[in-house]
């Protein structure tokens, strides 16, 4: 059978925010020390950044960047992480088991992404942490006149503001995993506080609210209480298992998440007539589930990922662009070696497999998503578990099948001139045969694309071959009923098209 997929230019769903390409580090195993910073060593230049790393971010073109944490932050003080580093305290870190030696700190945060042209996102420490640190921080960040704060970061070298425009408040403060976490009632009062100083020393930030899988009580209860004070809406969510299919589907779970947690903000909305728009962060999302056992996160979750995971993180990506309205940042967790598309070690790195939809789809997805209808063979996942995972509870997906095996978006430039079509061939063993309908433009020519795929949907990158999943690039040509293509099993395929 043939999939038949239908694109009208004149049905545009909404504007695609960059901001779903951002990016998550946290003081984690490798992700920061021997990762993104690495003193000493030959890789890296004066400051302390791995210059092969920054290489390998910078094709990732991710807006924002999340940091510190994570779990980590609910045990962090900043006022650690500033001033000459040989001074800086070094502190037994309770989120991972570790030490944290704080010689990246604030101003290395803000350099390094000043360093790959991305804008920062601090969350702030809701655990351990106060309202007075928290306010402080974003005076040291932000303060331009005559204070005790603001002169502190200039006597650290940095005579300009940071200017840090978006602010979370707190990290996953529902779960027993977390230092310092609260009953849903609780992290309300205790945020409020928080963001009344926080915006009072600066009105221009943005607060990002503690949500958690989009669909809960917490939500519903954060929501209530945050709606008028809090910009985005937070949620996190961990997928995968050893089943193929189950892992590719399962992303779909942040579409539910989505859909049930833009409900929930439309209702408090009008509920208590907020003007301001609130949105989405999906600030925490990946394929996590081989590396969740206790000594896994003290050895930093250095996931190992196969194609099968990368067609997930391609589904993933579909779902955030599919619901562009609403979701209008995302930041995939995390860059650097903890369950991360870029793997170190001293003498170089190799790319995991999902690094390249993560790249692919940064560069080439158009500003405008499109409408798209997919009718064609699907695929009906059996009732079965749950799937544990911390930042939220992942429910098997079967409820919302049958699933399509070739999932499809596209998107396009302002004017329609050149529309992108991505299409993920899930299926495990076999090609699929996809005809693509453009309506509203003539799309006769030459077509160019991009291709993830290796060997098997097993297959997986390492030092040793790390080219096992690659990008390959594609040819066609589209006549006036369209385009015919097969995509090939277990594939990830972007297509770009020109109309007349």
């Amino acid at each position: 059978m043939t999939t038949r997929i239908g694109i009208d230019l004149r049905r545009r769903i909404g504007t695609v925010d960059p901001r779903l390409f951002g990016q998550f580090i946290e003081h984690l195993g490798r992700c920061i020390y021997g990762g993104v910073y690495d003193e000493g060593s030959p890789r890296s230049d004066s400051r302390g950044f791995r210059l092969d790393v920054l290489e390998a971010a910078r094709p990732l073109r991710f807006p924002v960047l999340r940091w510190p944490g994570g779990n980590f932050v609910s045990g962090y003080h900043w006022q650690d992480g500033v001033g000459p580093k040989d001074a800086r305290p070094r502190r037994s870190e309770l989120a991972w088991y570790a030490e944290e030696s704080n010689r990246f700190g604030t101003g290395e945060f803000i350099e390094y992404c000043r360093e790959l042209g991305t804008e920062p996102i601090i969350c702030v420490n809701m655990g351990s942490g106060t309202m007075d640190e928290a306010q402080a921080g974003v005076e040291d960040c932000e303060g331009t006149g005559n204070t005790s704060w603001a002169n502190l970061r200039r006597a650290h070298g940095h005579a300009e503001p940071y200017r840090v425009r978006y602010w979370g408040l707190g990290n996953e403060m529902y779960g027993g995993w977390q230092i310092g976490n609260l009953e849903a009632r609780d992290y309300v009062k205790k945020a409020r506080a928080f963001a009344m100083v926080m915006k009072r020393t600066d009105p221009s930030i943005q607060l990002i609210g503690c949500g958690q899988n989009g669909w809960s009580e917490w939500d519903e209860v954060v929501l209530d209480g945050l709606a008028e004070l809090v910009d985005f809406h937070s949620i996190h969510l961990y997928t995968g298992g050893p089943d193929h299919y189950t892992t590719v589907m399962q992303s779909h779970e942040a579409e539910r998440a989505v859909r049930i947690c833009a409900a929930l903000i439309e209702r408090v909305r009008h509920a208590r007539q907020i003007a301001h728009p609130i949105h989405i962060a999906f600030d925490e999302w990946n394929v996590w589930w081989r590396t969740r056992s206790h000594e896994d996160r003290v050895g930093g979750v250095e996931e190992r990922y196969t194609l099968t995971d990368a067609l997930a993180v391609a589904t993933y990506l579909h779902g955030f662009i599919r619901h562009c309205r609403v979701v209008r940042m995302a930041n995939f967790a995390q860059l650097v070696n903890a369950i991360a598309p870029i793997f170190t070690r001293r003498d170089g790195l190799f790319l995991q497999t999902i690094y390249h939809p993560l790249r692919l789809y940064a560069e080439h997805t158009g500003p405008v998503a499109l409408d798209v209808h997919v009718d064609g063979p699907t695929y009906a996942l059996p009732p079965a578990h749950e799937n544990g995972a911390q930042g939220g509870r992942v429910h098997h997906v079967s409820d919302l099948g049958p699933f399509p095996l070739i999932d499809a978006v596209a998107s396009c430039d302002e004017a329609g001139r050149e529309v992108t079509v991505a299409l993920v061939n899930r299926d495990r063993d076999r090609d699929q045969a996809a005809q693509i309908e453009v309506a509203g433009a003539d799309v006769t020519g030459d077509v160019i694309g991009w291709e993830v795929n290796g060997p098997d949907a097993g297959a997986m990158n390492s030092f040793e071959h790390p080219d096992r999943v690659g990008v390959r690039d594609r040819r066609t040509t589209a006549t006036a009923a369209g385009l015919d293509y097969l995509c090939p099993a277990h594939s990830i395929t972007l297509l770009k098209l020109r109309t007349r």
